[in-house]
């Protein structure tokens, strides 16, 4: 369960966030590591922690702050969405195409439809091997969500082909 965050350690939180949002990566990593080392239960902390790693091409480094995150619990959910894309892409990136599916089919479960999930799940299926289903799932994202009114011209059709990929005349 997750403890409330004490005034000084929310505000050294923030300063740290605005360190990263701000480009300044390196001394935003030692705050969080050095907060994250103070307050291992926070996750908050370890989700900013996960976050700065990543950003630094750290991804290695990034996973057991992400797996923390999780495990902790008490995040909103605009977080919690924003931890399980992360942790999926850390794994898609460090060529761990299983264990990014499992998190984004968690995740879908959690915020189904969600496009930016969508779109992660087609790239760790192209990595895992299944680039039918990724152009597929990438096909309806696609549909799902643009305005472009030439696409959207065409969605009856882009939607039936997403779903027979090898339907062709001949």
């Amino acid at each position: 369960m997750q403890t409330p965050m004490s005034e000084p350690m929310s505000a050294e939180l923030a300063e740290a966030v605005a360190l990263r949002e701000q480009g300044s990566l390196d001394e935003a990593r030692i705050r969080l590591l050095t907060l994250s080392a103070r307050h291992p239960e926070d996750p908050q902390t370890a989700y900013q922690t996960a976050w700065v790693h990543d950003a630094l091409g750290l991804e290695l480094e990034a996973l057991p702050y992400y797996e923390r995150a999780v495990a902790t619990g008490g995040l909103s959910p605009e977080d919690r969405h924003g931890v399980l894309l992360g942790l999926a892409s850390t794994h898609r990136v460090l060529g761990a195409h299983g264990s990014a599916l499992a998190v984004l089919e968690t995740a879908l479960q959690e915020f189904p439809g969600n496009p930016a999930l969508r779109a992660f799940r087609a790239l760790a299926l192209t990595n895992a091997g299944r680039a039918e289903e990724a152009l597929s799932d990438l096909l309806h994202v696609l549909v799902d969500t643009t305005a472009d009114p030439q696409l959207r011209e065409y969605a009856r059709a882009l939607s039936y082909y997403a779903d027979h990929l090898d339907e062709t005349a001949g």
